[in-house]
């Protein structure tokens, strides 16, 4: 085998497993994510990108009554809390490379499912596009 043709075949494999995208959900057992009509977002302190207004209209748009705020817990009572924790790497741009959701019970705070999106540099996704793909993953959890 040719030295090109040797470095060809390491290229293209570290660059297969250079970065896979995942999303990982779980629920908590005998958690029901079916009668939810309203939400609160917490907002994360530093949170520059304003994730939690994608969060909260994006909750909007699926028919839950949400609204968002820095609180810990929100001035109604509600029946999820929402919380994440959002991670940005920079590649010529800054996009977001992790974003996780925590669907919390409105009273006890107590998990009730979680999900996680992972998209490297390559895998990358809108802001926009990876809160739909996690909180879809964290409503749908198995």
């Amino acid at each position: 085998m040719s030295m090109n043709r040797r470095r060809l075949v390491a290229l293209s494999l570290s660059l297969l497993l250079a970065g896979c995208a995942s999303i990982q959900s779980s629920r908590a057992p005998n958690a029901s994510l079916k009668e939810i009509k309203t939400a609160y977002v917490q907002r994360i302190e530093g949170d520059g990108y304003n994730v939690n207004q994608t969060i909260t209209a994006q909750l909007n748009q699926l028919g839950i009554k949400s609204t968002t705020g820095s609180a810990e817990f929100p001035q109604e009572r509600t029946d999820i809390i929402v919380t994440y924790v959002d991670r940005w790497m920079w590649d010529i741009t800054m996009y977001m490379i992790r974003l996780s959701i925590q669907i919390r019970d409105g009273t006890s705070r107590a998990i009730l499912s979680t999900a996680e999106s992972y998209r490297p540099s390559l895998e990358r996704r809108s802001q926009e596009e990876m809160v739909a793909e996690t909180l879809d993953a964290a409503l749908k959890a198995q």
